[in-house]
């Protein structure tokens, strides 16, 4: 019998998140902006190959099976279908909330993350946390409590409100900031198994430790700028 190790290693609008009319589908897996390994030793090579090319593929492919019925769909950029959801033909929004958001959020996810990242950020959105939550560390341990204390699969995310503030939110499964529309997301972690299982096993806190070390903080200042 499989252990869980192996069956896990043998699982299979804006212009972050583009798509493309191609004869594949109306969405399109975007490539890693960096190497498989270029994480190490914080994130696995492995880990970051299945992740990439099988799960992410997955909810690419089950997106464009859900919105193949209404092609109208498919020709809106993800981040609106997010916004819109509840608007998505009922026979197939379930299917569009849990694959689209797969693909949002793993495409956001890859961004999120950079080769020698972590450290702290800077200028306004070093200030709007310092002002939220007093202190980077204190926003890092509210941050980390809330993505170990998510039930489940999930995300947690740092995002920017309508007024300027920011705050920590997480989410169920494939949900995330944009389906409530007045959210932007600056920083995520996915605390899905399949992000840090081979790795890490059951230890999401060791995962979610590590994953301060590649945190794309620029990435982050540029989406707190829009």
């Amino acid at each position: 019998m499989l252990s869980r190790r192996d069956l896990f290693a043998a699982a299979a609008a804006s212009p972050l998140f583009a798509q493309t009319s191609a004869p594949a589908g109306a969405f399109t897996l975007p490539k890693l902006p960096y190497a498989f390994d270029a994480l190490e030793p914080h994130i696995d090579a492995k880990t970051m190959e299945i992740h990439h090319d099988r799960h992410h593929a997955a909810y690419v492919a089950g997106l464009n099976t859900a919105v193949a019925k209404y092609p109208e769909w498919g020709k809106r950029p993800i981040e609106e279908i997010m916004r819109l959801l509840s608007s998505v033909p009922e026979d197939v929004r379930t299917a569009v909330r849990n694959m689209g958001g797969g693909h949002i959020n793993h495409t956001f996810f890859w961004q999120v993350m950079k080769k020698d990242g972590g450290g702290e950020p800077k200028g306004e959105l070093a200030a709007a946390i310092d002002k939220k939550f007093s202190s980077y560390s204190q926003f890092t341990d509210a941050f980390t409590k809330a993505a170990t204390g998510v039930f489940g699969s999930g995300w947690a995310w740092l995002v920017k409100l309508p007024d300027g503030s920011v705050d920590i939110q997480s989410t169920p499964n494939q949900d995330n900031p944009w389906m409530a529309a007045k959210a932007t997301p600056l920083i995520g972690i996915d605390v899905w198994e399949h992000a840090y299982y081979l790795k890490h096993q059951n230890r999401r806190a060791d995962y979610v430790k590590e994953w301060w070390n590649v945190v794309n903080w620029d990435f982050a200042s540029e989406q707190f700028a829009k």
